[in-house]
């Protein structure tokens, strides 16, 4: 399904003010315009161009609405979306049956293989090691694919995000549980080396796709979502760039040293002292979120 037709739809449609007509007028471009979309496709159009060609061919919004003119900034200030249930209701998408129906079971599946998995590690309940694997290994495939599947959904305010960075996602954070499940299965077998190292590389892997993700990421906010922020004041990062960026340095550092000061203590003094850096990483870190964020007024 390409995407990119309804958000360019929302972009088309922003500062109109979304009465019932102009809302049923929305659906029937939408449907439309995904008609196009899938035409140019089929005659060779890559998708992103197609999705572009199909929203210059609509034109203004506000002729097919008969509107002349925006709405002034305080009659848009006053009907603010973003503060009204009626807009919320309006803009309401309901949960898919079958990706609820999924998410349960899977959920629960995955919550069993997770307490047996914890009873396994510490011995109340007699598993072995490729036992213990093969749980780590279950729950962390089944909260990634219930990671890619809700990011594969719309909501209220954001569009589905696309099947490859949503298969991105989802083994990102597979890869960051199996990581840990597989520093847990070592420590009840510490003869076991290669699980320490699948899992630093899995970890790493994982780290860097998440980063790669997050920095390609672009905006998945609705239109009616994004004229309601604008309406709230922007935070320091939005209005400093370069803060931005130096809190970015300061997080690679603080994890990069937390890292190591883990992997010292997992060899030194054993695992359990090894969670304690990570404790004092996190800690760290949301300080010197709250203190570039907030600084102390100058008096």
């Amino acid at each position: 399904m390409n995407t990119d037709i309804h958000r360019l739809l929302d972009e088309a449609f922003r500062g109109v003010e979304m009465t019932p007509d102009a809302q049923d007028l929305k659906e029937e471009v939408r449907a439309n315009l995904v008609a196009r979309v899938d035409e140019l496709e089929a005659s060779g159009v890559a998708p992103a161009d197609a999705a572009q060609r199909a929203i210059a061919e609509l034109g203004d919004v506000r002729e097919l609405l008969g509107e002349t003119s925006a709405p002034s900034d305080a009659e848009a200030q006053r009907k603010t979306p973003w503060a009204s249930a009626e807009a919320m209701g309006r803009h309401r998408v309901r949960p898919e049956p079958g990706f609820v129906v999924r998410t349960v079971v899977l959920s629960l599946v995955a919550a069993t293989a997770f307490v047996l998995f914890v009873l396994g590690a510490f011995g109340v309940v007699p598993v072995g090691l490729a036992a213990l694997i093969g749980l780590g290994l279950a729950v962390s495939v089944l909260l990634g694919f219930v990671t890619g599947d809700s990011l594969r959904q719309e909501t209220t305010t954001n569009h589905p995000l696309p099947p490859r960075r949503a298969i991105g996602f989802g083994l990102a954070t597979f890869g960051v549980l199996e990581a840990v499940a597989l520093g847990a299965a070592f420590a009840t077998d510490l003869e076991s080396l290669w699980l320490v190292v699948v899992a630093v590389l899995l970890l790493a892997a994982s780290i860097a796709l998440f980063s790669w993700l997050g920095a390609t990421q672009t905006n998945r906010h609705k239109a009616w979502t994004r004229q309601a922020a604008a309406d709230f004041p922007p935070n320091r990062f939005e209005e400093e760039p370069e803060t931005a960026a130096r809190f970015g340095i300061y997080t690679a550092v603080i994890w990069i040293v937390t890292f190591a000061v883990m992997a010292v203590l997992f060899f030194v003094a054993g695992w359990l002292w090894s969670l304690l850096a990570f404790v004092a990483g996190f800690a760290t870190m949301m300080l010197v979120l709250a203190r570039m964020m907030y600084p102390p007024r100058r008096r």
